[in-house]
């Protein structure tokens, strides 16, 4: 960052000063604007008088050699502009394109090809040089004139003297060559500002770094994302119960449009940090089911940086992330330390972001630590290798703060607690433990950025949960069916709760009486145990008990606990993710099933594949004692399905391939009569549907 050097380059921003008719800045009492910029294209062109450079570069050409060049965009050859006016060059250089190609005879030992233009560091013997990309010196640049036009943000020097290089001069055989003029040189270059400091007598008032004229736009209000995962680990080996303790480093990255606060406790407006942990394995290709196999406690933020992996940082830090920055939290601070300094998820609403205003949301006293505390509960059995061969794995971090969700109270529209998740794809080494080791395989994905882990589970499909937009968060419900035999199909669904305050407590699918289910199974990740102030109630923390389930006429599911039952039942809440499966001897349908809520709010419907026998609806249409025929008779659902048939002459009708499992309306329609439409419970074959006449 300029201010943290401006110490440094102020002593050089006073001192070079080309026109004597401007009164230079004093270094002291300086008051104004200090930006520095660089090229965004321009033009660069050389005189060279090749008669002085000898026989060798003169046969064959003209006396006097034009050379043009093209400024590249955005070269890194910083020059400051103090209130718009030039004050130096800061090292640097210009690959310069074009007409580039050293002149025949120019050319030297060192095997260069290209021309460079060099503005070079404080003290040199020149301020600037010609050189080749290898970096032999061919000439030293004199009589520089800088000037800038400040309506066309044009920097420029005419004339300048070229004068050949005792390093040249030793190539051309005639060290007395050095010093001598052989031409001249001219630069025009369109800048932009990179850096803006503002100054009051000599203080800095305030630095900021603004966004490349090409830059994606950045999100209105502030936004934050996991902008890396790193180091995934497990801080120290031993295993507890039969789990270890496993961690990840995240970088963080503002990429809104306003500051991020980042107050430290006692005060709650700062992100949180959980960290989970996954797993794909089972079936031919390891991609069968997709399961959460760990979750963490929550590192509170404090004391952001300003560093610079997402983007150009504006140079906000301490209490604030500033806009395009970001902020490291490396494994061992993520981990909370040997101090094991990680918070309970039970006290955050995901979606506000907020909780209690105190230290005491953190509070470890009155338990003691182990090698495994709060961080991610690993079963050794879902790590090691013996047991999940070619298995994948995935680690996922999440940013949840409540500054996004009261500027998106303030500011419709500009609602980003949405996109705070990432993952990354790693490898496991280790079987029974008491360590694990972790990495990145070769050719697999870097983070991902704003994409949930859920999103890596191969040949899956899924939909969003919400089910109360802008009152509550999202969740992504995602299935994968199988056929691994003829006639049996195998269903895996998964149910990730991305930032829903109210949780998810059942899940069921119509099924009619049809279909058979076999090798029933639910998936739940290890909870974190309770501990004194986890804010679970009586401090007694999550149960892990498997949700239960029961077959009713029409549809089958699972559930855990109410709320009025247990407050702390093992319902699906925030940053988790739970499994649902089954095989079963009928193929998919696209059916309506049921999520209920832990909390608050009625269940909702989505639509999604299950196992459905078809079936078939049959009856008569009826004018008194007579049919009615060509009667059109439909059947709906509210998935969207629909079916038709027309009743024969005698009014007699059946319907066929009908899903079983669910309500249906059946509709008659004939243009002489009228018929009440009906609401009928599907789960086998209907027979015995009757319309009659209404009028």
């Amino acid at each position: 960052m300029l201010k943290l050097v401006l110490i440094a380059f102020l002593p050089f921003l006073f001192l070079f000063g080309d026109n004597p008719d401007k009164a230079p800045v004093a270094a002291d009492g300086s008051t104004g604007t200090l930006k520095k910029m660089i090229p965004e294209g321009g033009m660069l062109s050389m005189q060279i008088d090749l008669s002085k450079l000898g026989s060798r570069a003169a046969r064959g050409r003209d006396r006097t050699s034009v050379l043009r060049f093209e400024v590249p965009k955005d070269s890194f050859l910083p020059v400051l502009i103090f209130n718009n006016e030039v004050r130096t060059p800061m090292p640097g250089m210009v690959s310069l394109s074009g007409d580039s190609q050293l002149p025949r005879g120019v050319k030297t030992r060192s095997g260069g090809t290209n021309f460079v233009l060099e503005a070079t560091p404080w003290g040199s013997d020149h301020e600037m040089v010609i050189r080749d990309e290898k970096g032999m010196i061919f000439f030293d640049v004199e009589g520089l004139g800088y000037n800038y036009d400040p309506q066309q943000e044009l920097f420029y020097f005419d004339n300048a003297r070229l004068l050949i290089s005792p390093a040249y001069a030793q190539e051309l055989g005639d060290a007395s060559l050095a010093g001598t003029i052989v031409g001249s040189v001219s630069f025009r270059a369109q800048m932009r500002a990179i850096e803006i400091t503002n100054m009051i007598d000599g203080e800095v008032q305030s630095d900021v770094l603004p966004a490349a004229p090409d830059a994606p736009a950045n999100s209105l209000g502030p936004d934050v994302i996991v902008g890396d995962l790193n180091g995934l680990s497990q801080p120290d080996s031993g295993v507890v119960n039969g789990q270890v303790g496993i961690s990840v480093g995240t970088d963080s990255c503002n990429l809104g449009s306003e500051n991020l606060d980042w107050f430290a406790l006692p005060n709650n407006d700062h992100p949180v940090i959980p960290q989970n942990l996954y797993r794909m394995s089972g079936g031919s290709n390891n991609d069968l089911r997709f399961e959460q196999i760990g979750q963490s406690n929550v590192k509170h933020a404090f004391t952001a940086l300003a560093q610079n992996i997402c983007g150009v940082c504006n140079g906000v830090s301490g209490t604030h992330l500033g806009i395009n920055c970001s902020d490291p939290y490396v494994v061992s601070l993520n981990s909370g330390g040997s101090g094991r300094t990680l918070g309970s998820r039970a006290w955050i609403n995901p979606f506000t972001g907020n909780f209690p205003a105190s230290n005491s949301v953190n509070t470890h006293t009155g338990h003691s630590h182990t090698v495994t505390s709060h961080r991610m509960l690993v079963n050794v059995d879902d790590l090691n290798t013996n047991l999940n061969a070619g298995a994948t794995y995935y680690a996922e971090a999440q940013y949840i703060t409540p500054h996004e969700y009261v500027w998106c109270q303030a500011h419709p529209g500009q609602c980003n607690m949405y996109n705070n998740v990432s993952y990354r794809q790693y490898t496991v080494t280790g079987t029974t433990g008491p360590s694990f080791a972790f990495g990145t395989a070769s050719g697999t994905l870097t983070t991902q950025r704003q994409k949930t882990a859920i999103s890596a589970w191969s040949g899956s499909t899924s939909a969003k949960i919400e089910p109360d937009p802008g009152i509550d968060g999202v969740g992504t419900l995602a299935w994968k069916v199988t056929n691994p035999t003829p006639g049996v199909w195998h269903y895996e669904y998964a149910i990730y709760n991305q930032n829903l305050d109210r949780g998810v407590q059942s899940f069921s699918l119509p099924l009619g009486t049809g279909v058979s289910l076999t090798n029933i199974g639910f998936h739940a990740p290890p909870q974190q145990p309770g501990w004194t102030g986890d804010g679970t109630f009586n401090n007694l923390g999550y149960s892990s008990t498997p949700w239960s389930s029961v077959r009713n006429a029409g549809d089958f599911g699972w559930s855990t606990e109410t709320l009025a039952q247990n407050q702390n039942a093992n319902a699906i809440r925030w940053g988790t993710l739970y499994n649902f499966r089954f095989d079963a001897n009928a193929a998919p349908q696209m059916r309506l099933v049921t999520i209920g809520f832990f909390k608050t709010g009625a269940p909702i419907t989505m639509s999604i594949q299950v196992p459905t026998a078809m079936v078939t609806v049959s009856g008569r249409v009826m004018n008194g004692e007579r049919g009615v025929a060509n009667a059109h008779i439909t059947v709906t659902d509210a998935s969207g399905f629909s079916a038709t048939a027309t009743a024969d002459r005698f009014g007699n009708y059946h319907v066929d391939n009908v899903p079983a499992g669910g309500m249906y309306t059946v509709t008659a329609a004939q243009r002489r009569f009228t018929f009440d439409p009906q609401t009928v419970s599907v789960n086998d074959n209907v027979t015995g549907l009757i319309f009659t006449s209404a009028g």
